[in-house]
């Protein structure tokens, strides 16, 4: 790699210098429209008197932390809205950590990176947990090596990049491996409207202190950018979690918290449904195709990615970029998400041309 660059910004490089046409599967940037009253709500921030353009409260605005903590059936005090859901996990990361006697984190393996990532920026020790065939995660084997060296036990679902969603059972199991071993379960929840199983649940329901829940609205609203998300969090992190953010960021976004209100507020049901009804038919062309090409692939139960693996094509680096220069298709490396699914690749399927690409590939390894 010519530069030190997160590999997914050295793909999408190299994708964006093609000189023929490449369709992008790297990162998970939604394509489709967000919610009306979102832009909406952005507009009106606009004509907004000054005196509203200044901090606003650093824990995040009370009416948008109100609405959440009342759609979440938890304390409003345990809220704090964040910089996106990349704050709120790294927050609840890293003070979970300085609360939490041992230094070990576990992550599944595959991983999103930016967990791995984050744990070696907080020196922190990682054991990861390979997950099955089709991306279940067994809680024994996460009980197996969980101790009093435990301080986090990290995972998402919907899943990134397996699409797996791990149920009541394991959350519940997940959950008490962390009470057992004073260690703190973070539960990544942003891909929770994209659950194609009907078995997404979320950790809160457990009531437990050992337990924070990171969120945004990036995913859900198809709106990365706008960087609001929040964290859910015990009530012993809840301070820790509150000058940290506030001694790096200050507060979040004014304009953005106003949108994210009123997209809250007004959108219907069916924004949601649609959105997962399109996804789903992207996913069935997609694997498909892969049906066609003779890969073998993870059926996502939920999000928006697919894990699949070509006879003869490992999914090293260098073949991602062959992928792209002759196939016109940009995925990621499976040696990104761990050493699991090193020889798999993995795309996003946020792209209007999502079946396009699978007929690519289907004709590249035909």
């Amino acid at each position: 790699m010519d530069d030190d660059r997160p590999l997914f910004f050295h793909v999408m490089a190299y994708a964006d210098d093609a000189d023929h046409d490449v369709i992008d599967m790297v990162s998970g940037d939604p394509d489709w429209e967000p919610p009306t009253a979102l832009r909406e709500g952005l507009r009106e921030f606009a004509d907004a008197p000054v005196a509203d353009y200044q901090y606003p409260p650093s824990e995040g605005r009370g009416d948008l932390r109100d609405l959440l903590a009342d759609r979440h059936d938890v304390p409003v005090e345990r809220l704090v809205v964040t910089n996106g859901g990349g704050e709120a996990n790294h927050l609840a990361m890293a003070c979970g950590l300085e609360a939490h006697a041992g230094n070990e984190v576990i992550l599944t393996d595959p991983v999103y990176p930016y967990y791995a990532d984050r744990a070696e920026l907080l020196g922190a020790d990682v054991t990861y947990v390979p997950v099955a065939d089709d991306g279940a995660l067994d809680p024994e084997a996460v009980r197996a090596v969980a101790s009093e060296e435990t301080a986090l036990i990290v995972a998402c679902s919907p899943n990134n990049p397996t699409g797996a969603v791990y149920g009541e059972s394991v959350k519940r199991e997940l959950t008490d491996i962390a009470e057992s071993n004073d260690a703190l379960y973070v539960s990544d929840e942003v891909y929770e409207e994209f659950d194609f199983s009907g078995r997404f649940h979320s950790a809160l329901a457990f009531d437990s202190e050992n337990v924070a829940v990171t969120n945004s609205f990036s995913k859900v609203m198809a709106t990365t950018g706008l960087r609001v998300g929040y964290a859910i969090l015990p009530e012993h992190l809840v301070d820790p979690v509150r000058t940290r953010h506030m001694l790096t960021n200050v507060a979040v976004t004014a304009p953005g918290q106003h949108a994210a209100l009123k997209a809250l507020r007004e959108t219907p049901d069916e924004y949601y449904a649609e959105t997962r009804t399109m996804l789903e038919s992207r996913i069935e062309h997609f694997c498909g195709a892969l049906d066609a090409a003779g890969a073998e692939y993870i059926q996502p139960q939920g999000a928006f990615y697919v894990l699949a693996r070509f006879d003869g094509f490992p999914g090293t680096l260098d073949n991602t970029k062959r992928l792209i220069d002759e196939a016109g298709v940009a995925g990621m490396p499976g040696d990104a998400f761990g050493s699991a699914r090193e020889e798999w690749l993995r795309f996003a399927l946020v792209s209007p041309r999502a079946t396009e690409a699978a007929d690519r590939l289907a004709e590249y390894f035909a």
